[in-house]
C-alpha cells in the first residue's frame, strides 16, 4: 500500500507520516513548505515539493507512483486569517483540494482521507457534539472544509471514490521523544502560547472572556493528542480499504478542559508561573466544544490513549528543545 500524504511536512501531517513509517507503510509526501517544515520529516523519505494550485506540479507524482490512498492535510488553517483574507482560503483550500480530488479520480484512487474540522458545526446546540449535529460553519476556514467534504461526497457518488472526513477537535501535544512538534508563526493555539509564556518567550497569556456559562467562566475545548489523531487516520484508511464505503466522523476525547485548567496544568508540569490577563471575548467563540466520539470508537475501533497531562508534557518537552 503506497500512500500519498499532502501537507505531510505540517504539524499533524508529520506526526502521521512518522506513524505510517512506524507501521511499515510506504509513504510519499507532497508539500509546498509555505507553512510546513521539511526538518520534521525523515531524511530518506520520498518528498516532492509542489503546490496543489499548480496541477502540473503533482501530475508527475502520479506518473512516478501508483497510489491506492491519499491522506490530505494541506490547507491554511488560521480562523482569524480566514476572516481577514477569505479569498486566500477559498483559493488555497477549495481550489487546491478540488485539483487533488479530480486528479485522484482520474488516476483511479479509491481511498481518500480528509483532514476536516469540528469548526464545521459552528455554534452547536448540543454538547457533546455528535455527527448528527447540523453543519453550520461561521468562518471562511470552516466553510472551506465543509465545501471540500461536499466535493468528496459528489466524487464518491459519481466515481466510487470512498472518503473519510475526519472532523477533529483541538489537536495538541507532540511526538513523545521531542523530535517533532507544533511550530507555527504566528502561533494561534492555546497550549503552545501558554508554554511559550512559561519559557519567557511571551509576556502573558490573554484569556478571551471569563464570563462564559462554564464552571470557571472560560471557554472549554476538547484537546486531543496529535499521536491519537495519527492513529485515527491510519485506522480510517484501513476502514476504507476493508469496508469500501465512506464516513464522516468526529475525533476528540469526549472530555473538555477550560482555558484556566490548561494554564493551571501547564504551571504544574513546567514548574513555572504563567501570567495571564483577561480581555474581551472573541467574536464567534462558543462556550463549550466537546466531541461525542462514539462513532469513531464503533466504526474505526479507535480510542484516544493520551490525557491532558500527556499532551502538555509532550508539548513542553518539544518547546523546551525546539529544533525548528
Amino acid at each position: 500500500m503506497k500512500i500519498l500524504v499532502t501537507g505531510g511536512a505540517g504539524y499533524i501531517g508529520s506526526h502521521f507520516v512518522k506513524h505510517l513509517l512506524d507501521n511499515n507503510k510506504e509513504v510519499v509526501v507532497f508539500d509546498n513548505l509555505s507553512r510546513g517544515h521539511k526538518e520534521s520529516l525523515p531524511e530518506k523519505i520520498f518528498f516532492e515539493e509542489g503546490d496543489l494550485l499548480n496541477p502540473e506540479s503533482f501530475k508527475k507524482i502520479f506518473s512516478k507512483h501508483k497510489f491506492d490512498s491519499i491522506v490530505h492535510f494541506a490547507a491554511f488553517a488560521y480562523v482569524g486569517e480566514s476572516v481577514e483574507r477569505p479569498e486566500m482560503y477559498y483559493e488555497n483550500n477549495v481550489v487546491g483540494s478540488f485539483n487533488l480530488i479530480k486528479a485522484a479520480a482520474e488516476n483511479g484512487i479509491k481511498n481518500f482521507v480528509f483532514s476536516s474540522t469540528c469548526s464545521v458545526y459552528g455554534n452547536p446546540e448540543n454538547i457533546p457534539i455528535s455527527e448528527a449535529e447540523p453543519a453550520d460553519p461561521i468562518n471562511p476556514y470552516a466553510k472551506t472544509k465543509l465545501m471540500i467534504e461536499n466535493i468528496l461526497e459528489d466524487f464518491h457518488s459519481a466515481y466510487g471514490m470512498n472518503y473519510a472526513a475526519l472532523r477533529y477537535f483541538n489537536a495538541a501535544g507532540a511526538e513523545l521523544m521531542g523530535n517533532i512538534g507544533e511550530s507555527h508563526d504566528p502561533e494561534p493555539h492555546l497550549i503552545p502560547i501558554v508554554l511559550n509564556t512559561a519559557l519567557g518567550k511571551r509576556e502573558k497569556v490573554f484569556i478571551f472572556g471569563d464570563d462564559y456559562d462554564t464552571e470557571d467562566g472560560t471557554c472549554i475545548r476538547d484537546y486531543i493528542h496529535v499521536n491519537d489523531l495519527a492513529d485515527a487516520h491510519l485506522k480510517a484508511l484501513t476502514y476504507l480499504q476493508k469496508e469500501k464505503k465512506s464516513l464522516v466522523v468526529n475525533l476528540g476525547t469526549g472530555t473538555g478542559n477550560s482555558v484556566r485548567e490548561i494554564i493551571s496544568s501547564s504551571e504544574k508540569i513546567t514548574g513555572k508561573n504563567i501570567t495571564s490577563e483577561i480581555t474581551s471575548r472573541r467574536k464567534g467563540d462558543p462556550a463549550i466544544l466537546v466531541a461525542d466520539n462514539k462513532k469513531a470508537k464503533e466504526t474505526l475501533g479507535w480510542s484516544p490513549e493520551y490525557n491532558l497531562e500527556d499532551i502538555i508534557s509532550s508539548a513542553w518537552n518539544w518547546h523546551k528543545n525546539k529544533k525548528f
